[in-house]
């Protein structure tokens, strides 16, 4: 055998020996993903440290699009074992962890979220449609047969009907699930409503209006406590954790109600999700049992403790599916993205 083909073949072997060895030294669990996903996974982690004799895993709130990039990096002990979404998992991420050795990975759903557009509890409530959210967080608007930047400084602008009062909306950032799904069931399905736009729109303005507010939407829920004239967006949890002193604001016509999210009828809502990263199972200790608990009637059925912090359950029949999907680790398939 030539010498060049003896050295790269010890290099493979040692570098698949490596990613063993290294996933074998790591005996914690490493979890990263969604701050929409976070309450419910920070639940079982305690739930999971409290219960087994397996060490608390580390969990952080980086954002669906942060830890997918993270979980995507590759396979061995400086990657996360798994990763939560607010959203399903993009063809290019999935491609991207296909070409960096992370070629089997399992979908997990929990259940359903809606994101909510809230305000201070002491307003009046109010009615949006989606029309007019995307008018105030819009870039650019039609005005007299092409787009403008966005001149609407008070809701009063958009529709005479609308308070008087300044737009100031606190969101998420581009690394949020959280935003990638209100850019699509808000901002690309109303513009595909309002005549003037050529297609699907969804660039939202930066001129100091809509302000990017990090990963933490606790810090959100403060905002509107300080300022009576903002609105939030995230996700129904946090609107369920914080009724005393938030509403959130109906979308055309549809409050942001458990039962009206599970159905569908609420406007804006969606699935959550966590991934897990199959070549740790078996090799960092405890990720199959941790996702295996997650997956419990204990936790995402109609009577889970994850209900009580805003969780709401799918049907019965889905969750069998996919508790069996997470227990028998089958891999996602690309053609399931597309």
């Amino acid at each position: 055998m030539q010498t060049w083909k003896k050295t790269a073949i010890a290099t493979a072997a040692v570098i698949g020996m490596g990613v063993v060895t290294s996933a074998q030294a790591r005996d914690q669990i490493r979890i990263v993903g969604s701050s929409t996903v976070y309450p419910f996974a920070s639940y079982v982690v305690e739930e999971f440290g409290a219960t087994t004799d397996f060490p608390t895993p580390v969990i952080e709130s980086t954002g669906s699009g942060g830890g997918l990039k993270l979980f995507c990096e590759g396979a061995g002990t400086n990657t996360p074992d798994i990763t939560n979404a607010s959203r399903r998992i993009k063809v290019s991420e999935f491609e991207r962890c296909q070409e960096n050795g992370v070629t089997e990975i399992t979908e997990a759903v929990i259940g359903y979220d809606g994101i909510v557009f809230a305000q201070a509890g002491e307003n009046e409530a109010l009615n949006l449609t989606r029309e007019q959210i995307h008018m105030a967080v819009a870039a650019k608007v039609p005005q007299d047969g092409k787009l403008v930047d966005n001149p609407y400084k008070n809701w009063s602008e958009i529709d005479s009907s609308l308070p008087d009062r300044e737009i100031v909306i606190y969101g998420p950032p581009t690394s949020s699930g959280t935003r990638d799904a209100f850019e699509e069931l808000v901002m690309e399905a109303a513009s595909e409503e309002i005549d003037g736009y050529d297609g699907e729109y969804t660039n939202i303005r930066q001129d100091g209006v809509y302000v990017p507010s990090g990963e933490n939407d606790n810090l959100i829920v403060q905002k509107l406590a300080q300022n009576t004239d903002a609105f939030g967006i995230f996700g129904y949890s946090f609107l369920e954790e914080n009724g005393d002193k938030i509403q959130g604001a109906s979308i055309d016509g549809v409050e942001p109600e458990p039962e009206k999210i599970s159905s569908g009828d609420y406007p804006v809502s969606r699935s959550l999700y966590f991934y897990i990263k199959n070549a740790h199972v078996g090799e960092v200790p405890g990720v199959q049992e941790y996702a295996d608990l997650f997956m419990s009637k204990k936790m995402i059925s109609r009577v889970g403790y994850l209900k009580d912090l805003g969780l709401i359950p799918l049907p019965a029949d889905m969750q069998e599916s996919y508790r069996e999907q997470v227990a028998n680790l089958e891999p996602l398939q690309g053609s399931d993205l597309k």
